[in-house]
């Protein structure tokens, strides 16, 4: 149910992190962050480079979760229930939620976590307990979505902080149009995907280029996210 619904361009929120249900939300208007109009920042790229943070993917998605769950005092009240947690780690164990995880050292500093259905992927919350760790969760998703072909970043609501990284907020009807587009069907009715996991098989080659996909590396550094940005605003 939560899978067609996503592809409905609907999705379930809680009232509060103790409400005992759901409701379903489709906005009048979206937010989603073009994924070729990404605003790297030249303080958020210098942090990159440097390789403060160690930044897994699909590591620790229950422990995101729960963090993107938590009160903190910038943001008292969640909407990330108990059903909404228990589907989600489910929808992970069975490969349609992923997360992106942020270390300091052997501290979770931050990340984030979403669904993907074909080419699109819905981001679903992001969470810092560290400087700059969401941004930099956030510019990793990018260029894992950029290096596994996908076509949407939905990001449901526009806030201010989305926007200065590039996202913007359209209507309904384009938000459908885009969403149909990115998860599509080839000519046997099968929903045509992308791979979120491409990027921890590049090796980024100079000046941004990628090699061929049977390209194997160490694990993708700073430096190459970079690169993989390279081409956005």
């Amino acid at each position: 149910m939560v899978l067609r619904a996503y592809a409905a361009g609907i999705f379930p929120m809680a009232d509060t992190r103790d409400a005992p249900g759901v409701y379903w939300v489709e906005p009048k208007y979206r937010g989603v962050l073009p994924l070729d109009g990404f605003h790297l920042s030249r303080t958020l790229r210098k942090l990159i480079v440097r390789d403060r943070y160690r930044v897994t993917a699909d590591r620790a998605f229950a422990d995101i979760l729960a963090l993107c769950a938590e009160s903190a005092a910038d943001r008292t009240e969640t909407w990330i229930n108990g059903p909404i947690e228990a589907v989600f780690l489910e929808l992970h164990a069975l490969g349609f939620a992923h997360s992106v995880e942020v270390w300091d050292g052997d501290r979770l500093a931050g990340g984030l976590y979403g669904l993907a259905i074909g080419g699109a992927f819905f981001g679903e919350s992001m969470v810092s307990r560290a400087p700059s760790a969401s941004k930099v969760a956030l510019a990793w998703l990018v260029a894992r979505l950029r290096a596994g072909g996908y076509r949407l970043l939905d990001c449901q609501f526009q806030t201010d902080h989305l926007e200065s990284m590039g996202a913007v907020e359209i209507p309904r009807a384009r938000y459908s149009a885009l969403l149909s587009d990115a998860i599509g069907v080839d000519s046997a009715g099968v929903v045509t995907g992308a791979d979120f996991g491409a990027l921890d098989r590049l090796a980024v080659g100079d000046g941004g280029a990628p090699p061929p996909a049977d390209t194997v590396s160490g694990p993708p550094s700073g430096k190459d996210i970079v690169q993989l940005l390279g081409h956005t605003s």
